[in-house]
């Protein structure tokens, strides 16, 4: 795990319904590229259960950054898209990381 301290947090929550699995698939590859590719990018955590409720957390070295992403006009039509089609509700929360910390099974 990577030192977190300062950085960014971006946490999405999400309801998917079901609807065009193969389609939001293709565009959630195509951000995690994308987003991977901006300056300040840190990294993603996602997870999503078989209920489709789903956290996703994309880490960025600083607020601009991450306010720079939400600002690309590619990720602005995949969220027009996910409320038009995907998504059922989703809640967004942005946080600074203050300290982390990590525990491995030896």
């Amino acid at each position: 795990m990577a030192d977190r301290a300062g950085q960014v947090a971006v946490i999405f929550v999400s309801q998917r319904n079901g609807v065009d699995a193969a389609g939001y698939a293709e565009a959630a590859a195509a951000m995690e590229a994308r987003a991977a590719a901006q300056p300040g990018y840190r990294g993603i955590d996602s997870a999503r259960g078989p209920d489709e409720f789903g956290i996703t957390v994309s880490w960025w070295a600083d607020e601009a950054a991450a306010l720079a992403w939400r600002a690309d006009a590619e990720h602005a039509a995949i969220r027009e898209a996910g409320r038009a089609c995907w998504y059922d509700q989703y809640e967004v929360a942005v946080a600074e990381v203050v300290r982390n910390y990590e525990w491995v099974r030896p």
